[in-house]
């Protein structure tokens, strides 16, 4: 609808496929910082290669489905730029919705500093649908780096950590880290001697660009091997320098340790209180039992903001019942 370059805003209706605004903001050297994945949409012809290593390149599976600016919102998730550059509501300026009423509402604007009072905006990153329809999304947008490079360091999952929360201390120029199976991965982003600078600091081996770019594609789009299972898949929030955690099954470690995907077949209280005990909270991010819940248990005094802006933006609660939690 509005594509300001200069401004670095862009304005689109909530069904615009988000591959046509990525489109759109590569044309100028500009994307979505916050790396949205599209789930469904693959813009590489070729799959992803495993890991960080040597592969065979395959064809990718046919289009399914495809990601629109409003899902982007309303899923609220952020690809592996998140912990270094902001997550998606850190990024949405204004939004026009639907309510649960029937009333066509305007929040925020088109500009940074556009919200006097509380800012529901934001709010609708992550609600899937439960507050309102999303008709149309302001998004703030950033140049594209200079140059990036990736780097391959082999350690155990202590060794990741601590290093991930140490890097996180200096004027480095990284952009995502992920880790899983001994192999540690680092993208640098930014100006030429900056990232040259960088990896003469860090060291390990440097991996070839396009390898690298199907790699942390197969990150945010869950293409990766790692997440090729029939196991029920768990998204961990938490503190970065959260110790290792003693689970059973499987971990791959992304944003300097405070995201951990677990695959497992462990219940969901031993996944949660290990969740609670680094600080953060657990989701049942796909397949497994739901009857625990998909989402992490709200402390009281959450649940009733919940329940309160709920009952405000959709008082008859006919907007996705029960898509968050039960209450509501």
């Amino acid at each position: 609808m509005d594509y300001e370059p200069t401004e670095l805003v862009i304005t689109a209706r909530a069904g615009t496929p988000l591959a046509e605004i990525e489109a759109a903001l590569r044309e100028k050297g500009q994307m979505l910082v916050f790396e949205p994945p599209r789930f469904g949409y693959l813009p590489s012809p070729l799959a992803p290669l495993p890991g960080l290593g040597e592969g065979n390149i395959e064809p990718a599976a046919p289009e399914k489905r495809i990601a629109t600016l409003g899902g982007c919102i309303a899923a609220g998730l952020s690809g592996p730029r998140r912990a270094y550059a902001g997550a998606v509501r850190d990024f949405v300026l204004g939004v026009r919705l639907l309510d649960g009423k029937g009333s066509d509402l305007r929040f925020g604007g088109q500009v940074m500093k556009n919200v006097a009072g509380y800012d529901v905006s934001r709010l609708m990153a992550g609600s899937l649908g439960t507050l309102g329809v999303l008709l149309e999304v302001s998004l703030k947008v950033l140049p594209l780096p200079a140059t990036e490079a990736t780097l391959k360091l082999q350690c155990i999952e202590r060794e990741a950590i601590a290093m991930m929360n140490e890097w996180a201390g200096k004027p480095l120029p990284i952009t995502a880290t992920a880790y899983c199976d001994g192999d540690l991965g680092v993208r640098l982003s930014g100006a030429r001697t900056a990232v040259a600078a960088a990896i003469k600091k860090l060291g390990g081996i440097p991996v070839e660009p396009g390898q690298a770019e199907r790699f942390w594609n197969g990150i945010r789009e869950q293409t990766d091997p790692f997440f090729a299972t029939g196991l029920p898949l768990w998204r961990l929030s938490m503190k970065p320098t959260t110790p290792p955690l003693n689970l059973p099954g499987k971990q791959l470690i992304e944003w300097g340790g405070a995201l951990r995907w677990l695959k497992s077949e462990a219940d969901a209280k031993t996944v949660r209180d290990a969740a609670t005990y680094g600080g953060g909270h657990a989701t049942l991010f796909r397949d497994g039992n739901k009857s625990a819940g998909v989402f992490h248990p709200l402390a009281p005094a959450l649940l009733k903001i919940h329940q309160r802006l709920k009952q405000t933006l959709d008082p008859a609660g006919i907007l996705n019942p029960g898509r968050m939690y039960h209450s509501f």
